[in-house]
């Protein structure tokens, strides 16, 4: 017996750091493995052209050529040593980069080892299947796919229902159902079909599927600056700036006192003074988010939807197939006084014959079962589609008319023929509503007056976790607002039990925009997670818009993330994410400016005491001598970014407490850290260093 997956995935505690699964990489860590395999990677990046994309480093490299231009013309082994190390500081800073680039190179080329080259039955005007190389499909053209056979493209399924083997591409093995209508038709390239046949009108052209872009971007080919790290690099530039201008003035000062610096102190002075630290991890720490994202089945289309999301304060949530299963099915038949059940079921079945939603399908299914009208009826049947402005769907046959919907819609409806709503009708569907389930009433009519037949109950359940889930988004700070096209009382019933803050009733997509318009005014950050076409106009609006896997095309091409295990509640997982990008940057930065004050200590003495003893009183950490205090400082430089590159990958542990919280636990760690850990650091170093001739 095949073992199916339940879609969306169910509540699960969320992970401190989740493991690896094979579709995914290696390990998360850091060892002298990864550090040999990214050293290549790291020297071909010493080139001029790459370092100029981060004015920090570019302004180490110039002085590391400098100097060494310096030493070799003059050598020394003062000189040669402060050579070496301001071109390990060059070296480590390319290293941190280059392991945070190649885990995201394994997985991609874990993905490009699932992607195969397929052939595909296009399904011609006239009906016919023709075979044709996969790479030859457009948009629009219909494909024919049986079991055992990899689907050749992104595409939604029009007809018949499949399960589907999705492991290439989220690592799950367990396979999952795919259907024509609802909100579960999309189907991903590169996937296999295990059971029955399907039809799938294609959505991407060649070399534009969901696994080509997912392999760019966890390659990091696509990745670009986020405006938060854009503001950072122009903090830093000018900073550097700043410093270089200091250290330019510092050579007139120095010979009016008469005791002139060389070349080689004053650039090993620039290099500790700048905040190399920071500027070397910057880009491992993006690169090393959406790593994180991705190691959790989530893939960000940028940089900026994953900062986005760590300040998010307002959550959209589409009820439907997000906290709830999604799936309503038809459970009861309550007709109305003067109809009979019979004849509500042949009114539901034939309103729901063409109905190819899985709704619709289990309204067939109940009247077949239990009213035997499991036969296709011998009229004529004109479909009428359900839409979001009418709210309602149904059939013609002859002069007979059947519509099933919304209670205000059919109100509508009936009124326009001269029929009217009977009492009962609200009161049964109220009861409905109350208990949590839909009432979706139907109404016929003929060359009369319309007459409602009843009420059809369909229930829905909500996922379990869901209210523990809403009450850890709740301790963040985040609000919760349940999106759903039910009547206020269902509504209500469903956001009561799940726990959510608020909710939006009888949602029309302009309401959903409006809502998110309302919401951004108020300078707060929005995101929404849904999988129906009609969410796309919200996810594409929303700051953070987070498609479900299951969804449909149109809803992964709106959103600016796409969840492949189709869990909307890893949206907590997403804001963790982001929250903890945003806090090992600042943690970083707070850590590079302060132990700059540790440097200051150990350079500028060292470099005036021959002028003004007075300053050896400042020479707090007794350095042997100008040289090897100078040298101590450079050699710390380089070594700390090697040091703090596992925790730029790994990030700083996110804990949901208040802005204030964090910022005195940024402080107390990373800003008095940042001051003691290198008085300490230097101070041993120089311990070593005053031991080699020449210098001490």
């Amino acid at each position: 017996m095949t073992l199916l997956r339940e879609e969306p995935g169910c509540a699960t505690p969320e992970p401190t750091e989740p493991a690896e699964h094979p579709s995914r990489g290696g390990a998360s860590g850091f060892g002298p493995r990864q550090l040999l395999a990214a050293l290549p990677a790291a020297l071909r990046k010493l080139h001029p052209r790459h370092q100029l994309a981060n004015p920090v480093l570019f302004v180490v490299w110039v002085g590391s050529a400098l100097v060494t231009a310096f030493a070799v013309a003059q050598p020394s082994v003062f000189s040669v040593l402060v050579a070496v190390w301001l071109w390990c500081t060059v070296l480590f800073a390319n290293v941190a980069e280059a392991v945070a680039e190649g885990r995201g190179r394994a997985r991609a080329e874990t993905l490009r080892r699932a992607k195969r080259e397929t052939v595909a039955r296009r399904l011609t005007a006239e009906g016919t299947e023709e075979t044709v190389p996969g790479a030859r499909l457009r948009i629009g053209d219909l494909v024919v796919v049986s079991a055992g056979e990899v689907i050749p493209g992104d595409g939604d399924v029009v007809e018949g229902i499949a399960t589907v083997d999705e492991s290439a591409v989220t690592g799950e093995s367990a396979p999952v159902v795919r259907e024509s209508g609802g909100d579960r038709c999309a189907v991903t390239g590169g996937t296999t079909v295990l059971s029955d046949r399907i039809v799938v009108r294609i959505t991407s052209r060649p070399g534009e599927s969901f696994v080509d872009r997912m392999i760019g971007l966890v390659e990091g080919a696509s990745r670009q600056k986020t405006p938060n790290e854009i503001a950072l690099t122009i903090l830093l530039s000018t900073l550097t700036i700043i410093f270089l201008l200091a250290v330019l003035a510092l050579q007139p000062m120095a010979a009016y006192s008469g005791s002139t610096q060389s070349v080689i102190v004053l650039t090993a002075l620039l290099v500790c003074l700048i905040p190399t630290t920071i500027g070397a991890l910057l880009s491992a720490i993006g690169i090393a988010g959406m790593d994180r994202l991705v190691r959790r089945n989530v893939l960000a289309g940028s940089g900026r939807a994953v900062e986005a999301a760590g300040d998010v304060s307002t959550l959209l949530l589409d009820k439907t197939g997000t906290i709830t299963h999604g799936n309503r099915r038809a459970t009861e038949l309550v007709p109305v006084t003067g109809s009979t059940i019979t004849e509500l079921a042949g009114a539901a079945h034939l309103a729901s014959l063409a109905d190819e939603t899985p709704e619709g399908r289990s309204i067939v299914e109940l009247c077949a079962g239990e009213f035997d009208l499991g036969g296709r009826t011998a009229e004529v049947v004109l479909p009428v589609p359900f839409t979001a402005r009418t709210r309602m769907s149904g059939a013609d046959a002859g002069d007979r008319q059947v519509r099933k919907g919304a209670l205000a819609a059919v109100r509508a409806w009936v009124a326009d023929s001269g029929g009217t709503l009977p009492d009962e009708v609200e009161r049964i569907a109220d009861e409905v509503a109350r208990q949590g389930a839909t009432p979706l009433v139907v109404a016929e009519r003929g060359t009369g007056a319309a007459v409602v037949r009843g009420v059809v109950r369909l229930s829905d359940v909500v996922k379990p976790g869901m209210r523990e889930r809403f009450a850890e988004l709740r301790a963040m700070g985040i609000r919760t607002v349940m999106i759903t096209g039910d009547n206020p009382l269902t509504a209500r019933a469903i956001a009561e039990e799940a726990g959510v803050d608020d909710v939006l009733a009888e949602a029309t997509p302009e309401d959903k925009l409006a809502l998110i318009r309302r919401e951004q005014e108020g300078g707060r950050l929005v995101a929404m997670t849904g999988d129906g076409t009609n969410d796309a106009p919200a996810l594409a609006a929303a700051d953070v818009g987070v498609a479900m896997n299951t969804g449909t095309s149109a809803a992964k091409e709106a959103g600016n993330m796409v969840d492949l295990d189709s869990d909307p509640t890893k949206l907590i997982e997403i804001v963790a994410v982001g929250k903890q990008l945003l806090i090992t940057r600042g943690a970083l930065t707070t850590f590079s400016i302060a132990n700059d004050l540790a440097k200051y200590f150990a350079i500028l003495p060292a470099m005036f005491a021959g002028i003004h003893p007075q300053l050896s009183t400042l020479n707090v950490m007794r350095l042997a001598t100008p040289q090897s205090a100078i040298l101590s400082a450079v050699i710390f430089n380089a070594l700390v970014i090697v040091a703090l590159i596992p925790l730029a990958l790994r990030g700083v542990r996110y804990r949901p407490s208040t802005a204030a919280a964090l910022l005195r636990r940024n402080l107390l760690v990373y800003g008095l850290g940042g001051v003691v850990t290198p008085f300490l650091a230097i101070w041993l170093i120089d311990l070593l260093v005053r031991l080699v001739p020449g210098i001490g």
